[in-house]
């Protein structure tokens, strides 16, 4: 059985297609080694639309195969928008998505690994876990 469940954000996942930055795919070949790599549905549909081939599609279709697929459940996005919501009273605006993605991790027991600073932002006023 593996460790830790990570979710794996779409801004790694790029970086990591690109192969242009070896201390992030070791970090990225450690988890899948080593943990349950999950990845939520919405992760899926951002790199499908930024594919630039069918192929690509192809690909990525595969790859979805590969992990644990994350979903929502009844409320996710209604927690999501109180999440945002709590953050714009605080003075923070973060996307939608991120809060989303916070809340699939929430429900799922995972840490978050992304390159987006927004999560950092989320973090301040949540129970959200990072990989750093």
């Amino acid at each position: 059985m593996k460790g830790d469940r990570v979710l794996i954000d779409t801004s790694v996942w790029i970086e990591y297609f690109k192969n242009k930055n070896a201390k992030l795919s070791e970090k990225v070949d450690h988890f899948m080694t080593f943990s349950d790599v999950c990845v939520p549905k919405v992760v899926i549909a951002e790199l499908i639309q930024s594919a630039k081939s069918e192929k690509e599609i192809s690909v990525l279709e595969e790859f979805a195969e590969t992990f644990t697929v994350l979903d929502q459940s009844d409320d996710t996005w209604l927690k999501a928008g109180k999440i945002s919501f709590s953050l714009k009273k605080k003075g923070t605006t973060v996307h939608i998505i991120d809060c989303y993605i916070c809340v699939i991790a929430s429900e799922n027991n995972c840490k978050i690994f992304s390159l987006d600073e927004h999560f950092k932002s989320i973090k301040k006023f949540t129970k959200l876990e990072l990989v750093i």
